[in-house]
């Protein structure tokens, strides 16, 4: 059935996901702050469906049945606010208001509750896919009440990336859920990523690999268990052949890798949460330092590496590129494993029912991190919906084990010769640390007493205890 929305914001997300309601046959009035970019999506995209242009808020809304819905699609932060502050007046209770951008979950949070003062429902869709998924048909992760998504869900639900006749959208939880998810979502994109940099970089180190024939060699992983959009699109790009110089594209280009916010919000949540999320952490922090030239600069002309040849890791070229894929699908595996515990940390402690299950199945389509295996995560979660970490499941536990040896002897040769592998090394440490009898953390406890009295526990007792290390030693009860 056609629906009318309203969408404000017309850089190419918000221009690609109004066409891609009008494509479904919806009443789509579309608004921007310059009419510049109005005129342009009508001129080139006119013919797309029923795209209906406005100039101002007051005519958007105005041109909209009750309960109106409208989807925001600017800048995060400020300019959110902005827009949302010159159309709230315009809206009647009931009216249904959604931020696709990328905002942060505190932000949605707040202006959940800011609206829901003025009757409005406000809903935090964290939208994946980039410009292709926003006009094809995304990942689409709606936060806010169960009244607005009886609102707007089915809309959503249309538009988004379908699995098996299962759309890639589902009501998330209230308020900031559905932003948090998006946030961590992304955090996992830029593991990944890093993960995938990092393969590349050791086949080409380790057996001097053209960047083609890397591309080659990722294009093969593809139709496996490492199957995904990511590992897809890196063989595209590393094939790709510049036009300029006839290099390949990948030589050409910086080695400065930008951020727009979300790993860094996603690491700082962690934080806060008190959840690991190395393999994020690393991924965020190696963006970092491809950023710090200077300080690059000055170490490439007076740190020494360890000056040794790669002969005696790879005289097996086979067994080396296997040994590199063992170690991109077990970093990967913790990375998203990493990535749900942080989910489910987060929903414990803002409330939310988020269902674990129900995010690997609408991310298996529409979204960035889209992968072969999160059908097998989707089943995990649905059969053992209280499973602490993914890693202990059978499945996922076994495919992990049986990499493990590759995945060690990379993370060594990698140390061994001097390239940097923090994703690598940060997932294989992680999973030690996991698995480990008993943590040093026991010395830390301890030193945490000696200097600042902080107690400690026993393992054979119950309470907290304290060593008077400037008297006697004895120890009493804190």
């Amino acid at each position: 059935m056609s629906e009318q929305i309203g969408v404000t914001g017309l850089a190419t997300m918000g221009a690609n996901l109004a066409r891609n309601l009008a494509r479904h046959g919806h009443h789509v009035v579309v608004h921007n702050r310059t009419k510049a970019k109005t005129d342009a999506l009508m001129g080139a995209h006119g013919e797309d469906g029923d795209l209906v242009p406005v100039e101002s808020l007051e005519d958007l809304v105005g041109a909209l049945e009750r309960p109106r819905k409208v989807i925001i699609m600017v800048a995060a932060g400020d300019p959110t606010d902005a827009v949302i502050e010159a159309i709230a007046p315009l809206l009647d209770e009931g009216d249904v208001l959604v931020d696709g951008g990328n905002a942060r979950y505190t932000d949605t949070i707040r202006r959940t509750a800011e609206l829901g003062e003025r009757g409005l429902h406000f809903v935090g869709a964290g939208i994946s896919g980039g410009e292709e998924g926003a006009l094809d048909g995304p990942s689409i992760m709606p936060g806010g009440s169960a009244e607005a998504y009886a609102v707007i869900g089915p809309l959503l639900e249309d538009i988004s990336a379908h699995v098996d006749g299962e759309p890639c959208c589902t009501h998330v939880g209230t308020d900031g859920a559905g932003h948090f998810v998006k946030m961590v979502h992304n955090g996992i994109e830029y593991a990944d990523m890093q993960l995938i940099a990092e393969a590349y970089d050791l086949l080409r180190q380790g057996l001097g690999m053209s960047p083609a024939e890397i591309g080659d060699v990722f294009a093969t992983w593809n139709e496996g268990d490492l199957q995904s959009y990511l590992i897809e699109i890196t063989a595209e790009v590393l094939r790709h052949t510049d036009e300029r110089t006839g290099k390949p594209f990948v030589d050409v280009v910086l080695d400065e890798a930008e951020q727009k916010g979300t790993g860094r919000w996603t690491v700082q949540s962690a934080l806060d949460l008190g959840t690991p999320v190395s393999g994020i952490a690393e991924a965020v922090f190696a963006r970092a330092l491809s950023g710090h030239v200077d300080q690059r600069a000055a170490a490439q002309k007076v740190l020494p590496g360890p000056g040794r040849d790669w002969d005696d890791q790879v005289a097996d070229r086979e067994a080396f590129t296997e040994s590199v894929r063992q170690a991109l699908y077990a970093a990967k595996v913790v990375a998203y494993s990493q990535g749900f515990d942080q989910i489910a940390r987060g929903a414990e402690e803002h409330g939310w029912d988020v269902d674990r299950g129900a995010l690997a199945a609408i991310w298996r389509d529409g979204c960035i991190i889209r992968a072969a295996f999160l059908d097998r995560v989707r089943q995990v979660f649905t059969d053992e919906p209280d499973l602490t970490t993914l890693l202990t499941n059978e499945y996922f536990r076994d495919a992990v084990a049986d990499a493990q040896e590759g995945w060690r002897q990379v993370v060594a040769g990698a140390a061994r010769h001097g390239v940097p592998a923090p994703g690598f090394a940060s997932a294989l440490a992680y999973y030690d640390g996991l698995r480990a009898e008993r943590s040093p953390a026991a010395l830390i406890q301890g030193l945490r007493d000696r200097f600042g009295s902080h107690t400690y526990k026993r393992v054979d007792a119950e309470g907290s205890f304290h060593t008077m290390w400037s008297e006697d030693r004895r120890e009493v009860e804190a």
